[in-house]
């Protein structure tokens, strides 16, 4: 085995930091021959000619020139995020009137599998909205038939196999039963004013007043919804291939324009911690900065309960059990923090500094006065290069790619919100693994139904099938000719979406997850998923390809429900959004090919 190396120049190894694994300590502790710390921390009484020494041991007769800190003034550039970026797409202006999260995390609403309308609940909201509308309007209220004729819910037919999404459930069919030919479908008005620039007034036999009147409530109506539910303007920030959202923004606290990338936001709780600097192309047209806030502040000592005192008479407090602390050795977040707790507690200042939400603050210096006078010129302690593996910070943010460039020290406190009310979930999938079948599933937990609420998915296809077959019986089987019967494949539950493996262009090596398609058991067609995650990019006519290594043994869940939340300004927010979690291990789906029986 080799020697280890000798250290000839110990005060300048440690200066320098050269061996990481040297360390300096300050304070003497016990080093009990047990793995409990209990008769280390008693500080056991022997005699007063002990007491003395162990004062000798942690240097209280030694005295320094260092002084107590009396004052700091410090100066920080501030400035709010304007400017907004979905992953690749166009750059808008960021509201600041509700939280980062509405925008980060919503998507648009799912009216249409298809040909097939859903989210009938909300066709009907907006329907019943545009009826009280039509209210308080003298000489308006004769235009509901007209309306209700105009924009109408189709009543499914229950013979028909087109219908069945619609007819196969019974909650679902009486409720279209109880609204068609009575209410009308708000979305359909909706869209024919907001996307194809229509007027409210079209296909209505009116007059001149009555129409301009009927037009200015269909701007009214617009409005109503744009603000109930947020949504995208285009394409949101979900990424179908990473299955986690991506966005930028961007803020420009010391004149030149910063852009913060979430690569791998996950959804649910957005922080600090999610961002990064991108030091690729600026977005551009960020709000100038405001002053910078200069203030002189009196630091504190760091107190908290159970921490070291700083003489060795003192008798500390017991309330917090340090003892009861049992690291294992690989925790390295629980050891940092018993260190700082029974060895640097004392030595650390605190500085009040007050900083608005939703800001990228950048300390611009920080100049510290202690009692003999001395002014004193603090610098960051994670100052350095980013890509510097013995630079060690908290709450800073780290640098995109790996080009040796200055640590960045800023500090991001995003315009979040503590508490998010999340509703049930309207869809449910589980991305898991088929070792057996040498193949992925995506299982549909749950589907949302085309009123608009979400059900477990083996009922809602367990339904669909079973009315199908009503429908279209299934052939008979043929007369056994034989002691056995061969079966070339397997059934699975019409809710289980398969992935099968690919190459990725351009590589032999590399695969990816493409959605596929199993065939029916009623006439061999292809089954569609019933859930707006996995149908991403059917209605398009594109494959859906997810990147193998998103979908790890433990499995993935991703959960999509509307959220609601109050801004400070007692905006309300609600919207939905799509979240990834971790699953609970692989499955088995039971398919298997040739088989004899």
């Amino acid at each position: 085995m080799p020697e280890p190396s000798r250290i000839k120049n110990l005060p300048e190894a440690l200066d320098r930091r050269s061996f990481p694994a040297v360390g300096l300590w300050n304070r003497l502790e016990g080093r009990p021959r047990t793995t409990s710390f209990d008769r280390a921390l008693r500080a056991e009484v022997r005699d007063a000619l002990w007491l003395l020494t162990r004062q000798w041991q942690l240097g209280e007769f030694r005295g320094t020139d260092g002084g107590s800190p009396v004052t700091a003034t410090y100066s920080v550039a501030t400035s709010v995020p304007s400017r907004f970026r979905p992953g690749a797409g166009a750059v808008e202006p960021l509201p600041g009137d509700r939280p980062l999260e509405t925008v980060a995390e919503r998507r648009n609403l799912p009216f249409a599998f298809g040909p097939d309308p859903v989210s009938f609940d909300l066709r009907l909201a907006i329907g019943r909205r545009w009826m009280k509308l039509l209210g308080p309007q003298l000489g308006l209220k004769n235009y509901r038939t007209a309306y209700i004729d105009k924009y109408p819910i189709a009543l499914p037919d229950p013979g028909l196999d087109a219908d069945t999404p619609r007819t196969a459930d019974p909650d679902v069919w009486s409720t279209l039963q109880a609204f068609a030919g009575r209410r009308m479908d708000g979305y359909a008005l909706y869209r024919h004013i907001k996307t194809e620039n229509g007027r409210a007034s079209d296909g209505i036999s009116a007059p001149g007043p009555a129409r301009l009147q009927l037009d200015a409530l269909g701007v009214r109506l617009v409005a109503w919804f744009d603000d109930l539910f947020d949504q995208p303007r285009a394409d949101g920030t979900w990424d179908a291939s990473w299955l986690e959202h991506r966005f930028s923004v961007a803020a420009a606290p010391t004149g030149t324009e910063k852009v913060l990338t979430a690569q791998e936001y996950p959804g649910g709780h957005l922080d600090w911690h999610a961002f990064s600097i991108d030091p690729g192309a600026p977005l551009g047209g960020t709000a100038p900065a405001p002053a910078p806030i200069n203030r002189t502040v009196f630091p504190a000592p760091v107190r908290y309960s159970g921490m070291p005192l700083p003489r060795w008479w003192a008798l500390e407090d017991g309330r917090t059990n340090f003892a009861g602390v049992r690291p294992d050795s690989t925790d390295l977040a629980r050891l940092i923090f018993l260190e700082f707790a029974l060895v640097y507690s004392n030595d650390w200042y605190q500085v009040p500094c007050d900083l608005p939400a939703g800001v990228l603050a950048s300390i611009r210096g920080l100049a510290v006065t202690d009692v003999f006078g001395q002014r004193q010129w603090i610098s960051p302690a994670g100052s350095g290069q980013d890509e510097d593996w013995q630079r060690w910070s908290m709450f800073t943010l780290d640098t995109i790619g790996t080009d040796d460039v200055p640590a960045d020290m800023s500090v991001f406190l995003p315009p979040t919100v503590p508490k998010v009310s999340e509703g049930a979930p309207l869809e449910q999938v589980a991305l898991i693994r088929d070792e057996n079948a040498n193949m992925v599933w995506g299982v549909e937990k749950t589907v949302p139904l085309p009123t608009g609420v979400g059900r477990r998915g083996s009922e809602v296809v367990a339904g669909m099938l079973a009315h199908r077959l009503r429908l279209v019986p299934a052939p008979a089987p043929d007369v056994p000719r034989a002691p056995i019967a061969y079966r070339a494949m397997s059934t699975v539950p019409e809710n289980w979406v398969p992935f099968v493996p690919v190459h990725v262009p351009g590589s032999d090596r590399s695969i990816r997850l493409q959605r596929a398609a199993m065939p029916s058991v009623v006439d061999g067609r292809p089954v569609r998923p019933h859930t707006s995650l996995l149908r991403e990019g059917i209605d398009a006519g594109k494959p859906y390809f997810v990147n193998e290594e998103e979908v790890t043994p433990t499995g993935t869940t991703i959960t999509l429900a509307y959220n609601r939340t109050r801004w400070y300004n007692g905006r309300v927010s609600v919207w939905l959004s799509a979240q990834r979690g971790v699953g609970r291990g692989e499955g088995s789906s039971g398919l298997v090919f040739d088989t004899a029986q």
